[in-house]
């Protein structure tokens, strides 16, 4: 087998029947190294479409992540069976579960203690507080809310959003400005208790993707968010899901996503590896601050597998197959008039 080519390899991708891992997997298919490499799925299998879509060879039902032994002993058993060579992790609680135990096959994960800070936008936003790299923010119970501990922040308007581990911006978000709406938020949000209440930054919707080794910065790629699907739907106008972007050459998000996760590496005491993906907003001066950081891909990074020498999808197979030395240039340079 020439060393460049590794479809007779098998590898698992969990979180199989997700939108982000079906994007996944649609964006390393474009890869001839991936073309014909056989795929084996495991997830929860609550979306009954993916299991049909053929994607995978074949898709395992797992328990969820709450029945922990039998998780792992059914992992073992599948990597076993099928003869995985290594793991692409996509879900957020599973690349954090992956990290903290011992897994029958190679994967490529963020540090365990890095990954259980990153999961919860309040732990990176504390962690990152008086560095100007993230909004101004403040963490509110819902009483203290109800309270008016936050009548401040809405007379100037302010997000209201969930801080649960591995919730995201789309999840328990809205602009409030006044403790009416905050108070009709929450009783949409009956589950969630503490909330943050945070800056409007009213700039560019930007998103960094970071591939680490062994503590290297491998491979970057950035985008910029233009239009979301089905906005009109949300109340905030964002669902979490672009339909118009474009790939963009930005240093300034690269540096702030570089000094986000290398000052949270600073508070781990963890050299970096893995793939992460650090969202920004640009306040109204211009200068990106992050949102949030995903401990994964994200479903919009399967557009940089249309442009050679790009394809991040391509480039963490490899790496978690220990050929990093072919995973390409750290950064390829766009069009700027692409959509």
């Amino acid at each position: 087998m020439p060393d460049t080519d590794f479809n007779d390899r098998t590898l698992l991708v969990t979180g199989a029947c997700g939108v982000t891992s079906r994007t996944l997997v649609r964006a390393l298919r474009r890869s001839p190294r991936f073309a014909r490499t056989r795929l084996i799925g495991t997830d929860i299998c609550d979306n009954p479409f993916a299991l049909y879509e053929g994607l995978y060879e074949r898709i395992w039902r797992v328990p969820r992540l709450n029945e922990p032994q039998r998780y792992l002993d059914l992992v073992a058993r599948i990597c076993e069976r099928e003869r995985v060579d290594a793991a692409l992790v996509v879900p957020e609680p599973e690349v954090l579960f992956w990290a903290e135990h011992a897994m029958p096959v190679p994967a490529l994960l963020p540090p365990p203690r890095f990954a259980r800070l990153a999961i919860s936008k309040a732990r990176v936003y504390d962690a990152l507080r008086g560095t100007g790299l993230v909004p101004e923010f403040e963490l509110l119970t819902r009483d203290a809310i109800l309270s008016g501990a936050g009548d401040d922040w809405f007379r100037r308007g302010a997000w209201l959003r969930d801080v649960g581990d591995g919730s995201t911006s789309g999840k328990g978000a809205l602009q409030v400005h006044n403790l009416d709406e905050a108070r009709a938020w929450m009783t949409l949000n009956p589950a969630t208790d503490r909330f943050m209440v945070a800056q409007v930054l009213p700039g560019r919707n930007l998103a960094c993707l970071l591939l680490y080794h062994d503590g290297q910065l491998l491979k970057t790629g950035s985008y910029e968010r233009l239009e979301y699907f089905m906005a009109r739907t949300a109340v905030s106008g964002i669902t979490g899901n672009i339909c118009k972007g474009r790939l963009v050459n930005d240093d300034a998000a690269q540096a702030v996503s570089l000094q986000a996760v290398e000052r949270l590496c600073q508070a781990t005491g963890e050299r970096m590896t893995g793939q992460v993906t650090v969202d920004l907003r640009a306040d109204a001066q211009g200068r990106p601050r992050v949102t949030e950081i995903y401990l994964r891909q994200v479903a919009a990074a399967s557009a940089f597998a249309q442009v050679p020498g790009a394809n991040l999808a391509e480039a963490l197979a490899l790496v978690t197959l220990g050929r990093a030395d072919l995973a390409g240039p750290r950064e390829v340079l766009f069009n700027p008039d692409n959509r």
